[in-house]
């Protein structure tokens, strides 16, 4: 009986034992990317959640890439460089689409700013932050997710296996110029999303040096300060839907080619 067991198991182990180091091989990307993806690699969402989605995407995009990936070496220098550019692989991803919830983060913190409300009204999260970053940060969220986070995801990760081979660590001035350019390009589209709020500040302190220039008596901080807590917010509500849709544009532009693509 034990050895029709034995037999049994060995059988189902030269069945699987292909697909499983494929699959070992996959997770050691997309276990280092799910430590940074938007949204399912919140610090909020428990552990346990996050590797239960490492492994529900590991069993998506395996059986597209068990016929290329390597096999799992059996010298030990061999199988940590393995473990090393996988890793590093999917470090690379999860921080260029890491980079677009801190462009979120950044447009809510100077739209704050501008507009007098970076002190009332602070987050008491993770990273506190202005009311404002946390409104952009969660609506982009919703949004991505709305709009089939997941699928892009699992494409993102399909198309990595052509930018970076399995086995063969990134090119280190490459991946820095890629790394600076991503982060210029993080802040100018911060910058865009926020220019709204940035107009509505010099526009509205220019007008408010003019009244207190024409009318020194009166005192502008107890009319102005109101004011502009009430017109960033107005401003917020209208502009919050136009925003967050062209930060979704860049969002998407990235996944589909991440090496030119603009955060």
């Amino acid at each position: 009986m034990s050895s029709d067991l034995v037999a049994a198991l060995t059988g189902l182990g030269d069945s699987f034992g292909p697909t499983l180091t494929a699959a070992l091989v996959v997770f050691l990307r997309v276990g280092a990317m799910m430590a940074l993806l938007p949204a399912f690699g919140e610090a909020v969402i428990p552990l346990r959640v996050r590797v239960a989605l490492a492994l529900a995407f590991t069993a998506v995009i395996t059986p597209a890439l068990a016929a290329e990936l390597p096999a799992v070496p059996q010298q030990p220098v061999a199988l940590l460089g393995l473990v090393a550019t996988e890793t590093l692989a999917g470090f690379v991803l999860g921080a260029g689409l890491r980079l677009f919830v801190i462009v979120l983060q950044i447009a809510g913190t100077i739209a704050a700013q501008a507009t007098s409300l970076s002190q009332f009204f602070g987050g008491a999260g993770v990273d506190p932050q202005p009311a404002m970053s946390q409104i952009l940060v969660m609506g982009g969220l919703a949004l991505a997710v709305t709009l089939g986070l997941h699928v892009r995801l699992a494409e993102l990760l399909l198309l990595s296996y052509q930018l970076f081979a399995p086995g063969q660590f990134l090119s280190p001035a490459d991946t820095a110029d890629w790394g600076v350019a991503q982060v210029s390009q993080a802040f100018s589209l911060a910058f865009t999303l926020a220019m709204p709020f940035v107009i509505l500040s010099l526009v509205f302190y220019v007008a408010l040096g003019a009244i207190n220039k024409a009318m020194p008596q009166l005192m502008v901080a107890f009319v102005g300060a109101p004011a502009i807590t009430f017109a960033g917010l107005a401003l917020l509500f209208m502009t919050a839907p136009l925003v967050l849709p062209i930060w979704h544009d860049a969002f998407t532009a990235f996944i589909m080619n991440p090496t030119g693509g603009p955060p």
